[in-house]
Protein backbone atom coordinates (compact mmCIF):
# COMPACT_ATOMS: atom_id res chain seq x y z
CA UNK A 1 0.00 0.00 0.00
CA UNK A 2 2.95 2.15 1.13
CA UNK A 3 4.51 1.74 -2.02
CA UNK A 4 0.93 2.35 -4.53
CA UNK A 5 0.76 5.47 -2.34
CA UNK A 6 4.38 6.67 -3.31
CA UNK A 7 3.84 5.61 -6.51
CA UNK A 8 1.07 7.87 -6.72
CA UNK A 9 2.46 11.01 -5.45
CA UNK A 10 5.27 10.36 -7.88
CA UNK A 11 3.02 10.98 -10.78
CA UNK A 12 0.89 13.17 -9.58
CA UNK A 13 4.11 15.40 -8.77
CA UNK A 14 5.25 14.73 -12.38
CA UNK A 15 2.03 15.48 -13.95
CA UNK A 16 1.92 18.90 -12.07
CA UNK A 17 5.49 19.90 -13.19
CA UNK A 18 4.26 20.41 -16.86
CA UNK A 19 1.48 23.11 -16.19
CA UNK A 20 3.39 24.50 -13.26
CA UNK A 21 6.41 24.77 -15.72
CA UNK A 22 4.60 26.20 -18.49
CA UNK A 23 2.81 29.04 -16.32
CA UNK A 24 5.87 30.15 -14.56
CA UNK A 25 7.88 30.24 -17.39
CA UNK A 26 5.21 32.30 -20.03
CA UNK A 27 4.74 34.81 -16.52
CA UNK A 28 8.51 35.66 -16.28
CA UNK A 29 8.74 35.99 -19.92
CA UNK A 30 5.85 38.83 -19.74
CA UNK A 31 7.14 39.92 -16.78
CA UNK A 32 10.81 40.65 -18.06
CA UNK A 33 10.28 41.22 -21.47
CA UNK A 34 6.49 43.19 -21.54
CA UNK A 35 7.65 46.30 -23.71
CA UNK A 36 9.63 43.86 -26.24
CA UNK A 37 6.74 41.60 -26.65
CA UNK A 38 4.76 42.37 -29.30
CA UNK A 39 0.43 42.47 -28.66
CA UNK A 40 0.05 39.01 -31.17
CA UNK A 41 2.48 37.42 -28.60
CA UNK A 42 1.45 38.33 -25.56
CA UNK A 43 -2.47 37.09 -26.19
CA UNK A 44 -0.38 34.05 -27.23
CA UNK A 45 1.34 33.62 -24.21
CA UNK A 46 -1.62 34.68 -21.65
CA UNK A 47 -3.86 32.02 -23.65
CA UNK A 48 -0.75 29.47 -23.06
CA UNK A 49 -1.18 30.58 -19.49
CA UNK A 50 -5.15 30.09 -19.12
CA UNK A 51 -5.13 26.37 -20.86
CA UNK A 52 -2.14 25.27 -18.44
CA UNK A 53 -4.04 26.72 -15.43
CA UNK A 54 -7.54 25.23 -16.27
CA UNK A 55 -5.07 21.47 -16.84
CA UNK A 56 -3.65 21.71 -13.51
CA UNK A 57 -7.09 22.75 -11.74
CA UNK A 58 -8.48 20.08 -13.93
CA UNK A 59 -6.14 17.52 -12.62
CA UNK A 60 -6.05 19.09 -8.78
CA UNK A 61 -9.70 18.32 -9.05
CA UNK A 62 -9.42 14.74 -10.37
CA UNK A 63 -6.28 13.57 -7.99
CA UNK A 64 -8.85 14.90 -5.19
CA UNK A 65 -11.80 12.53 -6.47
CA UNK A 66 -9.43 9.84 -6.31
CA UNK A 67 -8.65 10.31 -2.43
CA UNK A 68 -12.00 10.08 -1.97
CA UNK A 69 -13.22 7.34 -3.75
CA UNK A 70 -12.99 4.98 -1.27
CA UNK A 71 -13.52 7.15 1.78
CA UNK A 72 -16.53 8.75 0.61
CA UNK A 73 -19.36 6.26 0.53
CA UNK A 74 -22.14 6.24 -1.51
CA UNK A 75 -25.90 7.55 -0.66
CA UNK A 76 -28.00 5.29 -2.60
CA UNK A 77 -31.42 6.15 -3.05
CA UNK A 78 -34.07 5.51 -5.70
CA UNK A 79 -32.88 7.78 -9.44
CA UNK A 80 -34.76 7.49 -12.90
CA UNK A 81 -31.75 7.56 -14.61
CA UNK A 82 -33.29 8.73 -17.62
CA UNK A 83 -34.31 11.87 -15.91
CA UNK A 84 -30.67 12.23 -14.24
CA UNK A 85 -28.78 12.19 -17.69
CA UNK A 86 -31.20 14.78 -19.33
CA UNK A 87 -30.03 16.97 -16.54
CA UNK A 88 -26.11 16.26 -17.23
CA UNK A 89 -27.41 16.94 -20.85
CA UNK A 90 -28.51 20.55 -19.95
CA UNK A 91 -24.35 21.12 -19.04
CA UNK A 92 -23.31 19.96 -22.10
CA UNK A 93 -25.59 22.26 -24.03
CA UNK A 94 -23.28 24.81 -24.69
CA UNK A 95 -19.65 23.04 -24.14
CA UNK A 96 -20.40 20.84 -27.13
CA UNK A 97 -23.56 22.75 -28.66
CA UNK A 98 -21.98 21.70 -32.29
CA UNK A 99 -22.31 18.27 -30.99
CA UNK A 100 -25.69 16.19 -32.06
CA UNK A 101 -26.46 13.72 -29.35
CA UNK A 102 -28.71 11.17 -29.74
CA UNK A 103 -31.40 9.67 -26.80
CA UNK A 104 -32.90 6.04 -27.22
CA UNK A 105 -34.32 5.93 -23.71
CA UNK A 106 -36.20 2.41 -22.57
CA UNK A 107 -39.37 4.52 -20.87
CA UNK A 108 -40.36 1.85 -19.47
CA UNK A 109 -37.60 1.41 -16.76
CA UNK A 110 -38.40 1.03 -13.31
CA UNK A 111 -36.20 3.45 -10.59
CA UNK A 112 -32.19 2.61 -9.79
CA UNK A 113 -30.08 2.26 -7.00
CA UNK A 114 -27.58 5.07 -7.31
CA UNK A 115 -25.76 7.94 -5.31
CA UNK A 116 -27.32 10.54 -8.34
CA UNK A 117 -24.56 12.50 -7.83
CA UNK A 118 -21.48 9.95 -8.36
CA UNK A 119 -23.80 8.05 -11.25
CA UNK A 120 -23.84 12.26 -12.90
CA UNK A 121 -20.16 12.21 -12.54
CA UNK A 122 -19.70 8.76 -14.22
CA UNK A 123 -22.06 10.27 -16.84
CA UNK A 124 -19.92 13.21 -17.38
CA UNK A 125 -17.29 11.78 -17.46
CA UNK A 126 -18.16 8.91 -20.20
CA UNK A 127 -20.22 12.15 -22.29
CA UNK A 128 -17.27 13.74 -22.28
CA UNK A 129 -14.95 11.49 -23.08
CA UNK A 130 -17.14 10.66 -26.45
CA UNK A 131 -17.42 14.27 -27.11
CA UNK A 132 -13.62 14.68 -26.76
CA UNK A 133 -12.56 11.57 -28.94
CA UNK A 134 -14.89 12.35 -31.73
CA UNK A 135 -15.64 14.68 -34.49
CA UNK A 136 -18.30 16.89 -33.88
CA UNK A 137 -19.70 15.80 -37.61
CA UNK A 138 -20.53 12.45 -36.05
CA UNK A 139 -23.43 11.41 -33.39
CA UNK A 140 -22.89 10.77 -29.71
CA UNK A 141 -25.45 7.90 -29.04
CA UNK A 142 -26.72 7.66 -25.26
CA UNK A 143 -28.84 4.53 -24.67
CA UNK A 144 -30.89 2.79 -21.55
CA UNK A 145 -32.20 -0.45 -21.64
CA UNK A 146 -32.81 -3.51 -19.97
CA UNK A 147 -29.96 -6.01 -19.45
CA UNK A 148 -32.32 -8.68 -17.44
CA UNK A 149 -34.81 -8.03 -14.92
CA UNK A 150 -32.05 -7.21 -12.21
CA UNK A 151 -29.86 -4.78 -14.29
CA UNK A 152 -30.02 -1.96 -16.10
CA UNK A 153 -27.62 -1.04 -19.11
CA UNK A 154 -26.53 2.75 -20.12
CA UNK A 155 -24.35 2.76 -22.65
CA UNK A 156 -22.59 5.81 -24.57
CA UNK A 157 -20.88 5.52 -28.06
CA UNK A 158 -19.62 7.34 -30.51
CA UNK A 159 -18.13 7.09 -34.06
CA UNK A 160 -14.73 8.67 -33.30
CA UNK A 161 -11.02 8.06 -33.41
CA UNK A 162 -11.66 4.31 -31.22
CA UNK A 163 -9.55 1.88 -29.76
CA UNK A 164 -7.31 -1.04 -30.15
CA UNK A 165 -8.41 -4.48 -28.78
CA UNK A 166 -4.92 -4.39 -27.38
CA UNK A 167 -5.09 -1.17 -25.29
CA UNK A 168 -8.50 -2.39 -23.66
CA UNK A 169 -7.08 -3.32 -20.25
CA UNK A 170 -5.17 -0.42 -20.30
CA UNK A 171 -7.77 2.56 -20.25
CA UNK A 172 -9.18 2.06 -16.90
CA UNK A 173 -5.64 2.68 -15.66
CA UNK A 174 -4.70 6.13 -13.64
CA UNK A 175 -2.88 8.45 -15.46
CA UNK A 176 -3.12 6.50 -19.11
CA UNK A 177 -3.62 8.32 -22.83
CA UNK A 178 -3.64 6.69 -25.81
CA UNK A 179 -2.00 7.92 -28.56
CA UNK A 180 -4.14 8.98 -31.45
CA UNK A 181 -4.55 12.16 -33.44
CA UNK A 182 -6.72 13.94 -30.76
CA UNK A 183 -4.77 13.35 -27.82
CA UNK A 184 -2.58 16.11 -28.34
CA UNK A 185 -5.80 18.49 -28.96
CA UNK A 186 -7.99 17.29 -26.10
CA UNK A 187 -6.86 18.35 -22.54
CA UNK A 188 -6.54 15.65 -19.69
CA UNK A 189 -4.75 13.67 -17.17
CA UNK A 190 -5.44 10.08 -17.54
CA UNK A 191 -7.61 9.85 -14.38
CA UNK A 192 -11.20 10.49 -15.98
CA UNK A 193 -11.88 6.56 -17.06
CA UNK A 194 -10.05 5.25 -13.81
CA UNK A 195 -12.33 7.51 -11.35
CA UNK A 196 -15.36 6.76 -13.91
CA UNK A 197 -14.74 2.76 -12.85
CA UNK A 198 -14.03 3.18 -9.26
CA UNK A 199 -17.26 5.34 -9.09
CA UNK A 200 -19.16 2.73 -10.99
CA UNK A 201 -17.88 -0.38 -8.95
CA UNK A 202 -18.77 1.75 -5.47
CA UNK A 203 -22.48 1.48 -6.27
CA UNK A 204 -22.28 -2.18 -6.89
CA UNK A 205 -22.17 -1.73 -10.80
CA UNK A 206 -20.01 -2.90 -13.51
CA UNK A 207 -18.34 -1.29 -16.31
CA UNK A 208 -17.31 -2.64 -20.13
CA UNK A 209 -16.01 -1.10 -23.08
CA UNK A 210 -16.21 -1.99 -26.71
CA UNK A 211 -14.87 -0.66 -29.97
CA UNK A 212 -13.24 -1.03 -33.23
CA UNK A 213 -10.17 1.34 -33.92
CA UNK A 214 -10.50 4.07 -35.98
CA UNK A 215 -14.67 3.57 -36.06
CA UNK A 216 -16.10 3.46 -32.56
CA UNK A 217 -16.08 3.45 -29.29
CA UNK A 218 -18.98 1.98 -26.38
CA UNK A 219 -18.91 2.02 -22.80
CA UNK A 220 -21.33 0.76 -21.07
CA UNK A 221 -22.43 0.85 -17.83
CA UNK A 222 -24.98 -1.94 -15.67
CA UNK A 223 -26.52 -1.33 -11.78
CA UNK A 224 -29.10 -3.01 -10.40
CA UNK A 225 -32.83 -1.97 -9.74
CA UNK A 226 -34.07 -0.18 -6.85
CA UNK A 227 -37.09 -2.69 -6.28
CA UNK A 228 -36.63 -5.92 -7.90
CA UNK A 229 -40.56 -6.82 -7.94
CA UNK A 230 -41.32 -3.72 -9.48
CA UNK A 231 -38.65 -4.26 -11.88
CA UNK A 232 -39.74 -7.62 -12.98
CA UNK A 233 -43.24 -6.13 -13.75
CA UNK A 234 -41.98 -3.51 -15.98
CA UNK A 235 -39.32 -5.96 -17.67
CA UNK A 236 -42.19 -8.09 -18.48
CA UNK A 237 -44.37 -5.27 -20.15
CA UNK A 238 -41.54 -3.86 -21.99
Amino acid sequence: MNNIQDEFISTVSHEMRTPLTSIRGFSQTLLNSWDKIDEENKKKFVKIIEEQSNRLINLVENVLTVSKINADKPVFRAVDVNSSIEKVLQMFSQKYKDYKICRSFNNHLPLVRLDEEKFQQVMTNLIDNACKYSDSKKEIEITTSFLNSDYVKISVKDYGVGIKEEDFGKVFDKFIRLENHLTSKTQGNGLGLYITKNLVESMNGYISLASEFEKWTEFSVEFPFYNQEEALKCFQQS
